[in-house]
């Protein structure tokens, strides 16, 4: 058993916590390792109530421990390229994430969803379509609830709906979900990944482990999904807006319709949705494909669909000042969301863009400015960046701001009724935010002090 074994967590934010309380709990002694000396232990050792026992590392991890160490539980955000983690790969320790980790300790039914976007929506939606039928639900990952809080709690008659981020794909081993899901694929985090190749060939692995007896649900208009459907071991079904499947989920005009390969079974008409925006169609026809594969009955999935509503952070309409509706999608953290979420604008537009900068280019994204965007408001590391992009396109009505504050204050000022006003920064968080929640957040807050 892995607790019996000497273990090290890298990494003392929200996921190493959540691991080394997992590892406490089964009886197991982790050392808590974090490089930033600047971290206060006794603010680090708050959270773990009676758990005095722990060891936690700060800074310089001591050659003893490296030379000790068994089992290496990397949080998501630590590269599993970083010279310390190659070092104690040398020294013949296993290498896992959280998620690997919370797996070996977790029972029951599990379905693992991922893809660059969508994966919050439609993992919160499928929690809700497994809740309509099973007692036992648990919904974690990168939605905002730790795998591992959670996997000790977990039996038999368990159903989990988990969403993966392709940084905790890096590190699993025997995670084997019965239902997986790739969404779609386009460019992100090649800061971490480095290559296009490297990005799909992780988001892949979550079928890794699939047999023919489980169930791959992938995009079929994604052509780097569609082509992973014909390599993968699993059963796969497909979702598609633009094609008509003889097996699959697809819209049909504008009717969601599953066909089981000799019938076809409508399940709703989108007109019927309270989601936002096309890209929530595809949404909601994977998370319908991922519950018929999870063993619900199509008129809960039916039900559920008609009454889910928007997740925070994602194309949330917050309020409507002086006849100009706002909308938070801080979730739109790279540039193939923040194009969806302009398309998903049904009024003339002001943009907040602009964030931690992860590399990527942000011509598409300003192509669909044309007919739908008024300004746009930039802020952060890419603000520059994106306003050369827009302006090698024609686009000039550009405004830069120093806080959310005064991004919301400038828009406030350039709307008219009928407006509306859109954080989708294409942009992750980082430098100016600690999290893409924080700054909803703080966006929310600016647009109800107006």
């Amino acid at each position: 058993m892995v607790k019996d074994k000497k273990i090290l967590i890298v990494g003392a934010g929200i996921s190493g916590v959540g691991a080394a309380k997992l590892l406490l709990d089964a009886g197991s002694r982790p050392v808590l390792y974090d490089g930033n000396a600047g971290l206060s232990e006794e603010t680090v050792r708050s959270g773990f109530g009676d758990s005095s026992g722990l060891r936690i590392v700060l800074g310089e991890l001591p050659d003893e421990v490296k030379k000790e160490t068994e089992v290496v539980i990397l949080s998501p955000g630590v590269p599993v390229d970083l010279p310390l983690v190659g070092e104690l790969r040398e020294n013949g320790a296993l290498i896992w994430g959280e998620v690997e980790l919370a797996y070996h300790f977790a029972k029951g039914k599990l379905a693992a969803i991922t893809g660059t976007n969508g994966k919050t929506t439609t993992t919160a939606l499928v929690g809700e379509i497994l809740r309509s039928f099973y007692e036992e639900v648990f919904v974690v990952g990168n939605i905002g609830n730790a795998y591992t809080t959670e996997a000790l709690r977990m039996t038999k008659k368990s159903v989990t709906a988990a969403e993966i981020s392709s940084f905790q794909l890096e590190t699993i081993e025997s995670f084997h979900p019965e239902v997986s899901a790739i969404l779609n694929i386009t460019p992100d985090h090649l800061n971490r990944h480095h290559t296009m190749e490297c990005y799909i060939e992780t988001k892949e692995r979550i079928a890794g482990n699939q047999g023919p007896e489980d169930t791959c649900v992938l995009n079929y208009d994604d052509e780097e999904t569609r082509s992973f459907g014909e390599r993968v071991k699993a059963s796969v079904l497909y979702f598609s807006r633009e094609h008509i499947l003889d097996r699959g989920v697809y819209l049909d005009g504008s009717s969601i319709v599953y066909g089981d390969g000799s019938e076809k079974t409508g399940i709703c008409d989108v007109s019927e949705l309270k989601l936002l925006g096309a890209h929530n169609y595809e949404n909601v026809m994977a998370a319908v494909a991922i519950g018929i594969a999870m063993g619900v009955p199509i008129p809960k999935i039916r039900s559920t669909v008609m009454e889910f509503r928007a997740v925070e952070h994602r194309i949330e309409f917050v309020e409507e000042k002086h006849g100009v509706a706002y909308y938070n999608d801080s979730k739109g953290t790279n540039t193939d969301a923040s194009i969806k979420a302009v398309q998903a604008m049904t009024r003339p537009t002001l943009v907040i863009g602009g964030g931690y900068d992860k590399h990527v280019e942000f011509d598409d994204w300003v192509k669909t400015f044309e007919g739908r965007v008024k300004w746009l408001v930039l802020l952060g590391a890419t603000a520059q960046k994106i306003a050369d992009t827009a302006r090698r396109y024609g686009f000039e009505n550009i405004v830069f701001a120093e806080s959310m504050e005064d991004a919301v204050r400038e828009c406030a000022r350039r709307a008219e009724p009928g407006d509306a006003v859109l954080l989708s920064p294409a942009c992750a968080s980082w430098g100016m935010f600690d999290n893409y929640e924080q700054r909803g957040r703080i966006f929310k807050d600016c647009v109800r002090k107006l």
